[in-house]
């Protein structure tokens, strides 16, 4: 069962954490691979330095102005695919990127799109970054805006039925990953000791702005009244059994 819509009509900073460990689901006529989330980032919008959207509205970006609850699809470095789910809604464009899982479903065909005929990846590296995840997947462009909170939509967003990943009850916050502007903010968020998290490299131009970030309003709330590169603290998963 997907995820309802109303999970994502929330600022993208209280709607990422809440996605860890979370399941996300691409149906293909080659199979289904399933992840289950370890790590994400969130972005604000407009008024996001960092977000794809900080400039406005274009004809790439349009699925982060519409409504909760959509995939947004960026192609970037001209190899790359990234995913992010779209937050909150009415022009908002908040959004958080997907920056890793962990392969529960369908891992031989995560691996052979992976691989390519090349050497065997390990399974914690199958979808540990950001384009690594959507390239497990199969998750390009022609998946922008699809429905994650559907039952017949080949991309889907669902609770875990049990998890089948080693993990931690703590969430880990720190700055988001390449970035060159605002990335200070602790927006993004792991589970902690996961060994499919993503290596950090601080500035550049990853994430969802520049070449690679997301996103509503940065608030002093919303920053949780922290900055630099102080981390809050782990903050406890949400219930797993919704």
């Amino acid at each position: 069962m997907p995820i309802s819509r109303d999970f994502f009509a929330r600022h993208a900073v209280e709607v990422a954490p809440d996605l860890l460990g979370c399941v996300l689901e691409h149906q293909t006529a080659d199979g289904l691979v399933a992840v289950e989330l370890t790590e994400v980032e969130a972005y604000a919008g407009q008024s996001d330095p960092a977000s794809h959207a900080y400039r406005g509205k274009t004809k790439r970006n349009a699925v982060m102005f519409g409504p909760p609850g959509h995939a947004y699809v960026y192609f970037t470095y001209g190899m790359h695919f990234c995913v992010n789910l779209v937050c909150l809604g009415q022009g908002s464009a908040s959004a958080v990127l997907l920056r890793a899982g962990a392969v529960i479903a369908g891992e031989d065909l995560a691996r052979a799109r992976r691989t390519q005929g090349a050497a065997r990846v390990a399974s914690r590296d199958l979808a540990r970054g950001p384009a690594r995840l959507c390239q497990a997947l199969d998750i390009d462009r022609s998946l922008d805006g699809a429905d994650v909170c559907v039952g017949d939509s080949p991309l889907r967003v669902r609770w875990p039925e049990a998890s089948t990943t080693p993990r931690s009850d703590k969430i880990v916050t720190g700055p988001r990953v390449g970035v060159s502007s605002a990335a200070e903010l602790p927006w993004r968020f792991w589970i902690e000791g996961e060994p499919t998290v993503s290596a950090y490299r601080r500035g550049g131009r990853g994430g969802l702005g520049g070449r690679g970030g997301l996103g509503g309003t940065v608030s002093p709330q919303a920053q949780g009244g922290s900055g630099g590169d102080r981390h809050p603290g782990p903050i406890q998963l949400p219930p797993r059994d919704r």
